[in-house]
């Protein structure tokens, strides 16, 4: 018994001692956190080392689907709608596939990002988009395999993909124009209906000055119209609160009808008591 309890815990003791044991990985993972333009492109993957093989044409072979990396999927997220080389990629993630062959790589991004390397059961209807990268032969080899967002301009930038003596290049192109002059028209044109809503009710429910909370509230009611029942709902309540009591019925009694409309039980209920309280009628 004893000697059986002596290799128990021997036994557990070089477990506890492999589970601390640290190793480089032969393929260090890598990743990647550019902003082009404004757009926000992430790559994470794995980095594989020439170690004296040949690459391209051996290890990788042509006309075959290659992982791009080592281990798990190559990974890239955009934080917009992208175009490459010209056509156009939803936001999200996707998984980096490529065929290279000798002369161009054929690039696919992949909606499934769960897979260890290619697919067993590869699907075509998940390939969100397909791009010829052109390639060039590179004037010393690259040891390991390398992904780089180059030449960034404030609407495009280069996709490239580097390993042993061959650089494969995509065209990225980012909305930044669009995003650029709706943020430029938003704030030129002043502040939102909601904006001066939250603005108020934050000014009313801190107790700070009621006359500027009424102001900002009243002005998002003007911005938003009459089908914002809970615009209205809040300024009746900074009516009632200023001694506004006919005011605050009538503002009750548009804020009820609205939120009969749109099926709204609570804000009705609400605005019943409220004009009962404030000695109105329906």
């Amino acid at each position: 018994m004893k000697k059986l309890l002596s290799f128990a815990i021997i036994f557990c003791i070089a477990i506890s001692m492999k589970a601390q044991i640290q190793a480089p990985q032969a393929s260090p993972t890598g990743k990647i956190e550019q902003v082009v333009g404004l757009t926000d492109v992430t790559i994470e993957y794995s980095r594989p080392g020439m170690r004296d093989r040949t690459i391209f044409g051996d290890l990788v072979p042509y006309g075959e689907i290659w992982r791009t990396g080592a281990n798990a999927n190559t990974e890239i997220t955009f934080s917009d709608d992208v175009k490459i080389n010209g056509k156009e990629l939803k936001k999200g993630s996707y998984s980096i596939y490529t065929i290279p062959s000798e002369d161009s790589w054929e690039v696919m991004f992949y909606t499934s990002t769960d897979n260890w390397g290619v697919p067993q059961q590869w699907d075509e209807s998940k390939v969100a988009l397909k791009a010829t990268a052109e390639t060039m032969e590179m004037p010393m080899p690259m040891e390991t395999f390398t992904i780089v967002i180059d030449d960034l301009k404030n609407d495009s930038a280069s996709l490239n993909f580097i390993w042993e003596n061959t650089i494969a290049m995509l065209k990225m192109e980012v909305p930044t124009d669009e995003k650029a002059m709706s943020s430029i028209e938003k704030v030129m044109n002043g502040p939102t209906a909601n904006d001066y809503f939250a603005a108020g009710t934050y000014y009313h429910e801190a107790g700070k000055d009621l006359e500027k909370a009424y102001k900002w509230v009243s002005k998002a009611t003007e911005m938003a119209g009459d089908d914002a029942f809970w615009m209205l709902r809040r300024k009746s309540l900074i009516e009632a609160e200023m001694g506004k009591k006919q005011e605050a019925i009538a503002t009750a009694k548009k804020s009820m009808a609205s939120a009969e409309k749109a099926n709204n039980a609570d804000y009705v209920k609400m605005n019943k008591e409220s004009i009962k309280e404030w000695g109105g009628t329906k």
